[in-house]
């Protein structure tokens, strides 16, 4: 399989599977095509032209021809210059590695992460946040990220795939819309009342029960078992955590249950002043159910050979 239609394959996938409707992805790629003829001179050269037909600015091929044949490739949950490195060393011995794929964010896709997150506000609405405060909240979210993200040496892990001349892209939006559309299509079908069987349907999961081995599988974090698990939203894409003062709109919005990757402090204590439950299905585990829900996507189209490594487990389905 070619590098280009891998990442081509992965794009197309994650928007079959986003949470927005489809008219607001297009109307997305078409703000970046007005955005961009309107530029001149060094702004126009710079500009980011995988943005005009590609809605998720986290998800790159990092360094790599397009054309080049991938036959066997290493993928991990976070690939930088260690997992790189490994790539090479393994090479030295014979794996013939063709890719590294990492699932979070490096390069220009760590840089322009915060650019995805305005897909947060569409999500929002569909459990009844209204456009203005839903945008409102999230642009001041976003703000916040963008500026964390400012100060990062961004191109490090790039830089070292360049000088080992190692294929590299990283797949982040699009893995995430598959583990948030399949887990919210499955509680959505159950139906669970209880807390208690919401955590006992993530337990058998396979990605989540390797995480409860490893000692990072689902848990309550706010709530207790017998609690009812109400009306339940599956808050694991849109790049990083949403506002922390989202919590009391989506109570108010019948919103009763929480399922995330992983929740900061605040967020943790916003959401248990207002009495939502919030459940921790893990975070890596999580990113290893949504790259697994993709990558069986990709081998419909050919078989490949995977090297996993970095949290990433295989499962296929």
């Amino acid at each position: 399989m070619k590098l280009g239609d891998m990442y081509g394959i992965a794009i197309e996938k994650g928007i079959e599977r986003d949470p927005r409707p489809k008219a607001e992805i297009k109307k997305a790629l078409e703000a970046a095509k007005r955005g961009f003829r309107k530029l001149k001179g060094v702004d126009k050269k710079a500009f980011d032209r995988e943005s005009l037909r590609n809605p998720y600015a986290d998800t790159r091929i990092l360094y790599g021809d397009p054309g080049t044949d991938v036959r066997t490739v290493i993928i991990g949950i976070d690939m930088e210059m260690p997992e790189l490195l490994l790539a090479d060393r393994l090479n030295e011995r014979g794996a013939a590695i063709d890719l590294v794929m990492a699932h979070h964010p490096e390069g220009l896709g760590w840089a322009n992460l915060s650019n995805v997150m305005g897909m947060q506000k569409q999500i929002l609405e569909k459990f009844g946040i209204t456009a203005e405060i839903a945008k409102e909240r999230m642009d001041e979210r976003i703000s916040e990220v963008a500026r964390s993200l400012a100060g990062g040496n961004h191109f490090r892990s790039v830089d070292v795939a360049r000088l080992l001349n190692m294929p590299y892209m990283c797949v982040h939006t699009p893995a995430d819309n598959h583990v948030t559309d399949y887990l919210q299509r499955m509680f959505d079908r159950a139906k669970p009342k209880k807390l208690s069987q919401v955590i006992d349907m993530l337990k058998v999961i396979p990605e989540y029960a390797d995480g409860l081995k490893k000692g990072a599988g689902p848990k309550i974090l706010t709530g207790e078992p017998k609690a009812k698990a109400g009306k339940i939203m599956i808050d694991m894409t849109g790049g990083t955590e949403g506002s922390k003062k989202m919590f009391a709109r989506l109570s108010q919005a019948g919103v009763g249950t929480i399922i995330g990757m992983h929740f900061s402090e605040d967020h943790y204590k916003s959401a248990k002043d207002e009495r939502i439950n919030m459940v921790v299905a893990g975070h890596i585990a999580s990113d290893t159910l949504g790259l697994n829900l993709l990558l069986d996507q990709i081998e419909k189209k050919e078989r490949l050979n995977m090297i996993p490594c970095s949290g990433f487990i295989r499962v296929k389905r």
